[in-house]
């Protein structure tokens, strides 16, 4: 019995001396590279997408406390002529209200989109690797038969967050990526700044608000039928 209590004790210690060090706001900007010639498989994309321009690299920024995150495409002021091969989408999530809001880049009008926070499983490995610093470890959320992405997370930095307002780990995203690469995310650098409260809101306006069920509904309706459909709703639903 001593001995189960001196372990126990001990552990608390670790514990607690570990808590001391965890970070629960700040702003992590993220490096997103996507291969166009993985995405873009049709032969006649190839007078677009070569061997030197194959890479797209865009960047994003998470900010986050313990109960918000923001997560945003950074836009820059030259016109990029490759915009319209990637999505740069926006999420808002609330962890009190169980609450996200997507506002996604749909034939380049955005989209506004009000769900709660997603139920993913995942499966947390073994395996680790070292992301800005701090030790992540890889979770693989199995979406269907056909999609399957990985994500490294740390417990160093409390929030459930991540890019593409990924969450549900015990800790925050700092790494993400398709099966095949195709897309990656990964942190670049990491800010202990708190964001302010205009940062973490957004404002509607008068724009529609859809459910995600009629989201899925209107773009199956307006856009089913054409040949390009079926990738322009892979793309807009990989993430969700």
């Amino acid at each position: 019995m001593a001995g189960t209590k001196l372990i126990f004790f001990a552990f608390l210690l670790v514990q607690t001396t570990g808590f001391g060090q965890i970070m629960h706001a700040g702003k992590i900007t993220f490096e997103r590279r996507t291969n166009l010639m993985k995405r873009f498989n049709d032969p006649r994309m190839k007078r677009f997408v070569n061997e030197d321009n194959k890479i797209k690299t865009e960047g994003f920024t998470l900010l986050f406390n313990d109960t918000c995150s923001v997560f945003k495409p950074i836009l820059g002021d030259a016109p990029d002529e490759m915009a319209w091969m990637t999505s740069r989408n926006s999420y808002y999530l609330n962890t009190n209200r169980n609450e996200k809001l997507s506002i996604l880049s749909v034939v380049g009008q955005p989209v506004y989109i009000i769900d709660s926070l997603p139920q993913r499983h995942w499966k947390i490995t073994d395996s680790k690797r070292k992301i800005c610093g701090y030790d992540c470890r890889k979770a693989i959320y199995q979406k269907n038969d056909s999609t399957r992405l990985y994500a490294w997370f740390t417990v160093e930095l409390a929030p459930s967050a991540g890019p593409e307002g990924f969450c549900g780990l015990p800790g925050t995203i700092l790494g993400l990526a398709t099966e095949d690469g195709g897309i990656i995310y990964f942190a670049k650098s990491i800010e202990f700044t708190a964001p302010t409260h205009e940062e973490l809101s957004y404002t509607l306006g008068k724009n529609k608000l859809y459910t995600m069920p009629e989201f899925r509904a209107k773009i199956e309706a307006d856009f089913g039928n054409s040949p390009w459909g079926k990738r322009l709703f892979d793309d807009l639903f990989r993430w969700l």
